[in-house]
């Protein structure tokens, strides 16, 4: 799955609408790596995917999240619920 650079109100809905695309069967790492630009849509989203993955019972986490990113989750006290991996933290 591609992350575009900015992950915002006006880029986020094709990304909701995709949902998480997986074969169930291996882990899901999702790289931001390539973002740079975020707002509350983006904490939005990956609590989004996080639910998704776990109604599919799909193992996920997210990688080389952005500081701006975590800031953000912090702020609206949800950064403990995003499974990090990564650079980030261990391995799921």
């Amino acid at each position: 799955m591609e992350i575009p650079s900015s992950l915002t109100i006006e880029t986020v809905a094709p990304l909701f609408k995709n949902g998480l695309q997986s074969d169930k069967e291996t882990p899901l790492v999702i790289d931001l790596a390539q973002v740079e630009t975020v707002d509350s849509a983006a904490v939005s989203l990956l609590l989004s995917w996080l639910r998704e993955a776990q109604r599919n019972s799909v193992e996920l986490c997210f990688a080389n999240v952005p500081e701006n990113l975590l800031s953000l989750a912090h702020l609206y006290d949800v950064a403990d619920m995003l499974p990090l991996c990564g650079n980030d933290s261990s391995q799921p």
